[in-house]
C-alpha cells in the first residue's frame, strides 16, 4: 500500500492551522504529521530528522513572526531538499511571487482559494507538477509575453518545449497539456523532463521563472 503524503505545515494562526487539520484529515492519502507556528522552531525540527522522517511536502506561510517564509525557504531546501513547498498565503505581491518561485518553490497558491483546490494543489505537485494560483500564473505569463525575443542560438528550448512550458506556466496538468496540443501525456511528461535538464530547474515554476529570465519567449504581436 502506498504512503499517504507526509504534511508539515508552518502557519501562526491557530483558526488557519485548524482549518488546514480538518481538510487534511478527510484525504486518505494525506497526513499532517507536523504544523509549526514559527520558521525557526520547524527548521530546528527539519535539520535534526532523519531522511525517513522528513516531510514530503511543506505548506508555507510568508508572513511568519521573526523568520518569514521567504527568508526560511533556502533552509527548507538546505536541511531538506528532497521536500517540496508550496506557498500558500495572503500575500499576491509581485516580489513575492518572484522571489519564492525563483528560490524552487513547487507551487503558490493563495488562501482565498478553495480547500478542494488546495488538496488538488497538494496531488499536483506530488505528481511532478506545479500548483499555481491562477492570479499568479497570470502573472508570470505576462512577465514572460514583455521578455524580448532572445535569437535561435540563445533558446535551449525547441518550440514545442516553450508551447508545453507556456501552458504548464498557465496551470495547465499535463493530460489537459496533452489535450490542448494533441499529444499524449506520456509525450507530454517527456518534453517536460527535457526542459527541466535544458533549463537547469527542478519543477515547473522555477522553468517558468528561468524562461522569463532568458527571454525565451517570443512576445506578442
Amino acid at each position: 500500500m502506498k504512503s499517504p503524503i507526509n504534511i508539515m505545515l508552518i502557519e501562526d494562526s491557530p483558526a488557519y492551522r485548524k482549518v488546514i487539520t480538518r481538510t487534511l484529515a478527510s484525504e486518505t492519502d494525506i497526513s499532517l504529521s507536523s504544523q509549526f507556528g514559527t520558521a525557526e522552531i520547524a527548521l530546528r525540527s527539519l535539520e535534526s530528522a532523519s531522511a525517513h522522517a522528513a516531510p514530503d511536502l511543506v505548506l508555507l506561510d510568508l508572513n511568519l513572526p521573526g523568520m518569514s517564509g521567504l527568508e526560511a525557504l533556502p533552509w527548507i531546501h538546505e536541511y531538506s531538499p528532497d521536500t517540496k513547498v508550496i506557498i500558500l498565503t495572503q500575500s499576491n505581491q509581485e516580489a513575492d511571487i518572484v522571489t519564492a518561485i525563483s528560490q524552487g518553490a513547487s507551487g503558490y497558491m493563495l488562501k482565498s482559494n478553495t480547500l478542494d483546490q488546495l488538496t488538488d494543489g497538494i496531488h499536483n505537485v506530488m505528481n511532478g507538477g506545479a500548483s499555481l494560483d491562477p492570479t499568479v500564473a497570470k502573472f508570470l505569463i505576462g512577465q514572460i509575453k514583455k521578455q524580448p525575443p532572445a535569437s535561435s542560438e540563445e533558446t535551449p528550448l525547441s518550440q514545442r518545449e516553450m508551447e508545453v512550458l507556456q501552458l504548464i506556466g498557465e496551470g495547465l496538468q499535463k493530460k489537459e497539456v496533452g489535450d490542448r496540443l494533441d499529444i499524449s501525456p506520456r509525450t507530454v511528461a517527456a518534453h517536460v523532463e527535457n526542459i527541466y535538464v535544458k533549463l537547469n530547474v527542478k519543477n515547473a515554476p522555477s522553468a517558468v521563472n528561468k524562461a522569463h529570465q532568458l527571454g525565451i519567449f517570443p512576445t506578442d504581436e
